[in-house]
């Protein structure tokens, strides 16, 4: 007997003796590692399934059952205990077999976070950090509105200022009345900023008729003080919180929120829409994609997908609509009702209204399944809100500028700048940069130069900004390139940058969320397509100076030969080498006679 025939028989041996009893069952190779999580209602009778004569037929279990040598399992009381648990074992060991939740954003929610001078976030983590998290909020670009909201109502900021200690000067946020300016002494007091904050809290809790008192409170105080001035803001942020207090009420009593899922698969390769549907209206909208599914079973994905988007998730709606029954969808209404403590349904519409959405969202999955590994060529527009979407940017970028340091062991230190405007690279803006200020091999001193020239000459020209500046490498750069910008002043340029090797993307204020996008995804290929630009530019003009330095410095050797004959030489021939291999004739019909002789007499003696 083989080996493999010994394995599979202790297998099938070890299989027999498993309780007839709730729990999760794991699958492992010959190294141990775990390459399927399941869960069961008997775990027998279902781990016992993978070894009927149908069932082998089946490519993944065949698959499965062929790699797998060693099984382990966990008892728990009941099936919903059981779901959780294979949720967090999932999570834990991502098993090649499972179907995998690649895209871990989550909704957008708003932080407050917990600081002697407390900030506001856009964020799509949530850590237990002790800052207080508001959300999700539906659809995405709500959060960042909300957020814009605080900014000019109450003035708490977003900002990446050190507020742990005071600064000579507040930042363009305090000039343009976005923010009280705790970061320099005497602007704003505690007391102040504390009130602020409990305004914020207010606002962001909905507790609208709470807050519309106090602005009322405060709006007599500061006219029976003849601060009509202050009096009349108060007067109109007063009316815009009574209109979002009469619009939350209206929310409330129409109710309707509802999930719609829809699918389109041509295994390996998966495509699901999500839409959230709030008062019979869409309001936003998701995509994910799979490149693994081999042997795509639909009402196994589904219940291993739903679990792992909604398990971990402080969201959980009323409704989910899902285009395929599966099994264990009565247990994980039960479940996600006790987590929402309302009940929640998982159906599957057959006619009407809900069967025509559900067809919808079906479309829209084949739509992008084509978008995304077909690799269709999509509008500009479309580009900048998928840019903007992927890298929860506040606003869709239509210009990137892009930075990249080149240089051997700190000699001939060069930068490049390239630009890509409304979809296609515009080299006509394309800059290139020589290091003055940094001596040695620092390339993070060498980004917070070129970032620093480059923006100081926009803003003495009075020039836009970009709608994003991406750096090439890791933490270090773009946290480089942000200290540029924040000593000009410019605190609320959207930054971001992208690693070699790990193509891990980082935005700043975001850099504990790192972006990691599939290889498929359109949106990784144009920012590696910006990068490579970059360093293809930054390279070019390095080996260029590299070259010039070598031949100027060979040729200005040559007696008789002066400056103006040694640059119509670096023009003609590009490398002392070539010059070297010229014969007298050539070098004779661009430099003369005379200097040709002198080159061919200085080159034969040497």
């Amino acid at each position: 007997m083989s080996s493999r025939d010994s394995a599979q028989k202790l297998l099938r041996e070890k299989v027999a003796q498993l309780p007839l009893a709730p729990g999760v069952y794991l699958y492992k190779d010959a190294s141990g590692k775990v390459i399927y999580v399941g869960k069961a209602k008997l775990l027998r009778a279902r781990v016992r399934s993978y070894f009927n004569e149908d069932r082998l037929a089946n490519v993944k279990t065949d698959s499965l059952i062929s790699v797998a040598e060693d099984l382990d399992y966990i008892l728990v009381d009941n099936e919903k205990e059981a779901l959780a648990l294979e949720n967090n074992l999932i999570k834990q060991y991502q098993p090649r077999f499972n179907v995998l939740l690649r895209d871990d954003k989550t909704y957008p929610s708003i932080k407050l976070t917990n600081e002697r001078y407390p900030r506001v976030f856009v964020t799509r983590r949530l850590i237990k950090d002790g800052s207080t998290y508001y959300g999700p909020y539906f659809p995405g670009n709500l959060a960042y509105r909300l957020v814009n909201f605080i900014h000019r109502s109450f003035l708490v900021p977003s900002c990446k200022v050190d507020l742990t200690r005071y600064h000579p000067k507040p930042c363009l946020q305090f000039h343009i009345h976005r923010c009280l300016g705790p970061c320099v002494e005497d602007l704003t007091t505690p007391e102040t900023y504390a009130h602020a904050v409990h305004q914020t809290r207010l606002f962001l809790e909905g507790k609208h008729a709470v807050l519309a008192q106090d602005l009322r409170a405060r709006m007599g105080q500061a006219a029976e003080e003849m601060r009509f001035e202050e009096a009349g803001s108060l007067r109109d942020l007063l009316s815009t919180v009574e209109e979002l207090d009469e619009r939350q009420k209206m929310d409330t009593a129409t109710g309707g929120e509802a999930d719609i899922f829809g699918f389109y698969a041509e295994p390996p390769l998966v495509a699901v829409n999500l839409f959230h549907l709030r008062n019979g209206q869409i309001v936003d909208r998701r995509e994910f994609y799979w490149e693994d599914q081999h042997e795509f079973s639909a009402p196994e994905f589904f219940s291993s997908l739903l679990l792992q988007i909604y398990l971990d998730q402080q969201y959980v709606p009323s409704i989910i609509h899902v285009p395929v029954d599966f099994e264990d969808s009565e247990v994980m209404e039960t479940l996600l009702s006790e987590k929402k403590n309302r009940k929640v349904e998982i159906a599957t519409p057959q006619r009407g209204h809900k069967k025509a959405m559900l067809t919808l969202v079906q479309t829209n999955a084949k739509h992008s399944f084509d978008g995304h590994f077909r690799v269709l060529k999509p509008s500009s527009q479309a580009i900048q809100r998928a840019l903007q979407a992927a890298l929860s940017l506040e606003h869709a970028p239509s210009r990137i500028e892009c930075f990249d340091i080149s240089h051997i062991q700190g000699t001939e230190k060069v930068a490049s700048m390239v630009v890509w405007e409304d979809g296609r690279m515009k080299k006509a803006d394309y800059r290139k940069f020589i290091i003055r200020t940094v001596a040695g091999n620092d390339d993070f001193a060498s980004m917070r130069e070129v970032v620093g020239r480059r923006y100081s000459r926009l803003k003495e020209e009075g020039q836009p900004m970009p709608g994003l500046v991406l750096i090439d490498g890791g933490l270090g750069q773009l946290h480089a390139a942000a200290d540029a910008l924040e000593a000009l002043g410019i605190f609320d340029q959207q930054l971001a940058s992208i690693a070699k090797r790990e193509e891990i993307i980082y935005v700043l204020g975001q850099e504990h969320e790192p972006v990691v996008l599939d290889r498929f995804s359109p949106i990784l290929h144009l920012i590696q397509t910006i990068r490579d630009e970059a360093h293809r530019f930054a390279v070019t003009f390095h080996r260029t100076l590299r070259n010039a330095r070598t031949l100027t410095s060979e040729l200005d050797q040559i007696p008789g030969i002066g400056p103006v004959t040694v640059r119509k030489l670096l023009k003609e021939f590009g490398s002392s080498e070539l010059v070297r291999q010229a014969s007298e004739e050539e070098l004779g019909k661009r430099v003369g006679k005379s200097a040709a002789g002198k080159i061919r007499k200085y080159y034969g003696a040497v």
